[in-house]
């Protein structure tokens, strides 16, 4: 081939080329790095470079190390001594905070452990302070990628038992699942089980389904902190109706005053809840003896985010029936952490409180720091949580604290430097059924404020059935008469925008044209002149299937347009014959009159289509109402006016 050719085919296809994006398959990876003497062993976490967000705080990574024997470290470079002799797998997840990156995957790192130099090892520590049983995460999760949950639990009884663990996840509340278990891995022998004996409130009454949620509602609410309870049996019910999946294992020689952790990686699905103030939960159920009835339970609460940002806004008002909410109350929280380099002394929490909510109401229901609520009026000199109520927001403000910076020398914790408030409102008396959007700007001491995400509550549509009863007038039908009965579907009390479709059956009469004709019979032998008079009588049944969109102007004023579907499924004509029988061929001797029927019916089904206009007065989102609507089909001749009572449920 003429290189001029290649060259000049090279020259005009590279711009092609040119514009075809690779696609970035990188992976950023975190590896482990350990130093060992004997049993013990010095973790180090091999991270990438973090890359910064526009605007946001200085990214840090926040680490959860596994150390293959049960213990677990959030340090950064946690020591350890391992107990005994032996090949430990730890494992590393880090978390990236104010990043614009996925999170580093890792991959687990084999210690081996062949001598016994170092005697100072230390036990699991104790939670007896969370009442036996504890549950954590290492972050909260995002579609498509994986989080590790922790279980901590402890036999606070004074003998060796024999107990159950169950950890409930994926609320039937949400149309997908959020999570896939990916893998559970105990330390003390614990048993993988099945149970079949878990019976589901569906099995036992369906009929009140919604109700038996708000009881769930305020079931997880009490189980916050960790619980006793003794009814074993009603406690998997309500979990077995709230959640679609469980992990359960079994518990031998569970030594008084020991503590046992169980990891868990669970990873997110692609069609996880994408709401990012949504609040989804997990529940441990920990039975210390499989023999009775005794139990403890715990919830963990989480919010969605996009990306993993300690300083966030969630709420549960997310899914809320509208029927069933005005006593409810609406839980927000908000959650902070200093990424300085020092204490913060005063963290103040400027949030924004949407008008369909009653500030009068406010309940705080928790905080770190720990504090109490400040003196109203005084100046406050020692460590409070202070609630001042504006126009349209509320400012918590955190008073005389000391909250350590995660840049701060010395601070190992991280959770340390973390903090939140949870609150919960009641609705106004008259509140609408429209979604709400509030966020917080947060400040630690005089610094610039961050600003959160917005927390939405929001309802479910509902479901209002109506029932339906009305005329219809048709103008250029004669003698015409039609009644119709029915039903109506669309979502319950929608504030201003709604669908809305119908099936009404109609009973319509009305009469067709009217013949008169004449002639002159022979057939008797005589001559008669027969006057014949035809009239028509039609009857039809008939079903009508709108659907409109409708606007609801106010409380007590609608408007709809939509499109209509008319469908004969029974036609009737009756023709009526008189005959006036005259002698001769005049009319002037009439005989006799005689009268005949002649009635069809018609099975077979004919469509008619149209459009519509539609006004409704009265109660216009539940309730009764009057409306009037006009038909405009496509047949001019059935056009109509409709006049109508409507009773939503």
């Amino acid at each position: 081939m003429n290189k001029s050719l290649v060259v000049f085919f090279l020259i005009i296809t590279f711009p092609f080329y040119a514009q075809v994006k690779v696609k970035d398959t990188i992976t950023r990876r975190a590896n482990i790095g350990y130093d060992q003497k004997g049993n013990l062993v010095t973790f180090r976490p091999k991270t990438p470079p973090l890359i910064p967000i526009a605007g946001a705080p200085k990214p840090s990574y926040s680490y959860l190390w596994e150390l293959g024997d049960g213990h677990y470290s959030k340090e950064a470079e946690p020591k350890h001594v391992y107990k005994n002799k032996g090949t430990y797998t730890a494992r590393l997840t880090v978390t990236n905070n104010y990043d614009n990156g996925k999170p580093p995957a890792t991959r687990p790192k084999k210690v081996v452990v062949n001598d016994i130099e170092n005697t100072n090892y230390k036990d699991i520590a104790s939670i007896v302070d969370q009442n036996g049983l504890s549950i954590f995460k290492n972050c909260d999760p995002i579609p498509e990628q994986e989080m590790q949950v922790v279980v901590s639990y402890e036999n606070l009884e004074n003998y060796v038992s024999n107990g159950k663990l169950y950890l409930f996840y994926n609320e039937k509340q949400f149309k997908n699942n959020n999570f896939d278990l990916q893998e559970v891995r105990p330390y003390a022998g614990e048993r993988t089980v099945k149970e079949n004996n878990i019976v589901s409130t569906d099995d036992i009454d369906n009929s009140n389904r919604y109700l038996a949620s708000i009881e769930t509602l305020a079931f997880a609410k009490k189980h916050i902190e960790t619980t006793n309870e003794t009814d074993l049996d009603s406690t998997l019910l309500a979990a077995k109706n709230s959640y679609a999946a469980v992990s359960i294992l079994e518990i031998d020689d569970h030594n008084p005053g020991e503590t046992r952790n169980v990891f868990y990686t669970f990873k997110t699905t692609p069609e996880m809840i994408k709401d990012t103030s949504a609040t989804i939960t997990m529940r441990s159920i920990y039975v210390p003896n499989r023999s009775f009835k005794n139990h403890k339970i715990k919830n963990l609460e989480m919010e969605i985010v996009t990306s993993h940002d300690p300083n966030k806004m969630g709420s549960n008002g997310s899914f809320m029936n509208y029927r069933f909410v005005r006593y409810k109350r609406v839980k927000f929280k908000t959650s902070f952490q200093n990424n300085g380099e020092g204490p913060a002394r005063k963290i103040q929490l400027e949030t924004d409180i949407p008008d369909m909510f009653d500030k009068s109401t406010l309940e705080i229901e928790g905080m770190y720091p720990e504090c109490p609520i400040c003196p109203k009026g005084e100046v406050a000199t020692t460590s409070c949580l202070d609630v001042i109520e504006r126009n349209t927001q509320i400012f918590f403000v955190f008073r005389n604290i000391y909250l350590p910076g995660s840049n701060q020398k010395n601070v190992k914790e991280i959770d340390s430097t973390k903090g939140f408030v949870k609150y919960s409102m009641k609705f106004n008396e008259d509140f609408h059924k429209i979604k709400t959007k509030s966020r917080t700007a947060i400040i630690f001491d005089k610094n610039e404020p961050i600003i959160t995400n917005y927390a939405t509550t929001r309802f479910i549509p509902g479901i209002s059935i109506g029932a339906k009863a009305g005329y219809n007038f048709y103008s250029n039908l004669d003698n015409s008469k039609s009644y119709f009965v029915g039903a109506t579907i669309s979502p319950f009390k929608s504030y201003r925008y709604y669908g809305q479709a119908e099936f009404l059956n109609s009973v319509t009469s009305y009469d067709g044209a009217t013949t008169k004709t004449q002639k002159i019979d022979q057939s008797t032998g005589t001559v008669n002149l027969k006057r014949i008079t035809t009239s028509i009588e039609n009857k039809n049944i008939n079903w009508e299937i709108p659907v409109l969109f409708r606007y609801n102007i106010s409380t007590y004023f609608g408007v709809g347009a939509g499109f209509q579907v008319n469908m004969n499924v029974s036609e009737e004509q009756t023709q009526n014959i008189k005959t006036d029988v005259y002698e001769g061929t005049s009319d002037k001797f009439l005989i006799r009159t005689e009268y005949s029927t002649v009635t069809t019916k018609n099975a077979s089904t004919e469509l008619k289509s149209g459009l519509l206009l539609d006004f409704t007065a009265g109660f216009a989102r539940i309730g009764p109402s009057l409306g009037a609507r006009y038909v405009l089909n496509f047949d001019n001749d059935f056009n109509y006016f409709q006049l109508y009572g409507i009773w939503k449920f």
